[in-house]
């Protein structure tokens, strides 16, 4: 779960609703200068169900007694989301072996990226065992996907490493958009057609719904995603009574519009 402000309260929107807005980003995605996804409709489906193993903790949120609310993604212990992200590749597998790799992949660079879990001896160890068994089971995918003359040519490590950074990558800005870019923002590493640039992203005058992007990443001139989320207008000290509360909680729905820079100026006399 992950937060937007709205007023003195916060507006609950869900990892897989987070990752819903990736996959509209992809399948936006692509231009001269960035090329194409590829296999494209696999690489959406991966970033569209990235956080699929999500789904039972939202169903059930956790309470977080120092904030009174459900708690976030970064606020779950690793004994708990190693388990999530376990589950991930296995609910992502009937869907395709390409997708369920992307989910597998996108799991293991967290912890990859952010080793925050290396500060304590026993969430080494959980994380540790946990990247081990998920290695070896891309590694079966990988293998089974190169016999697959439909496949192999995009399981090779540079095809593998393009993808995986822009799921990254999509992850990174759905993450932004949904809980409300307020100041510029940049995102390294984006994979274009040649290598890699930065993106920049700003609020255009002090907008959460309008963004500008600098280069334009996308296929058409302007983009809009849409998302939902939950109004809670309280804090809890009860669990079961936080779950109950949220599930009746209001729905909002959400949209940005992402413009390239060079059509900012007129965005604004709009």
């Amino acid at each position: 779960m992950l937060y937007r402000t709205l007023g003195e309260n916060r507006i609950c929107i869900t990892q897989p609703t987070h990752a819903w807005v990736s996959g509209q980003l992809a399948q936006a995605w692509g231009n001269e200068l960035f090329g194409k996804i590829a296999p494209r409709q696999e690489v959406c489906l991966g970033a569209e169900q990235h956080d699929v193993g999500w789904v039972s903790w939202e169903m059930a949120p956790t309470l977080n007694p120092d904030t009174g609310y459900p708690h976030s993604f970064n606020e779950v212990a690793p004994e708990v989301h190693t388990q999530l992200w376990a589950r991930a590749k296995n609910l992502a597998l009937p869907m395709g072996q390409y997708a369920a790799l992307l989910v597998s992949l996108h799991g293991t660079g967290l912890y990859e990226r952010f080793t925050h879990w290396k500060q304590s001896p026993q969430s080494t160890r959980v994380v540790e065992a946990f990247l081990e068994q998920e290695k070896e089971f891309q590694q079966q995918l990988i293998r089974r996907l190169e016999q697959n003359p439909a496949y192999a040519s995009y399981v090779t490590p540079k095809a593998i490493t393009r993808n995986q950074r822009l799921v990254a990558t999509l992850d990174a800005l759905s993450l932004t958009i949904c809980m409300g870019l307020t100041q510029q923002r940049q995102f390294e590493q984006v994979p274009t057609a040649t290598g890699e640039t930065t993106l920049t992203l700003m609020p255009i005058d002090h907008d959460l719904t309008r963004i500008s992007v600098e280069p334009w990443c996308f296929q058409p001139r302007e983009v809009t995603v849409v998302f939902e989320g939950r109004i809670l207008e309280e804090k809890f000290t009860d669990e079961l009574t936080m779950r109950d509360r949220l599930g009746q909680a209001p729905w909002v729905t959400l949209t940005a519009t992402l413009y390239p820079t060079d059509k900012e100026a007129t965005v604004k006399q709009g």
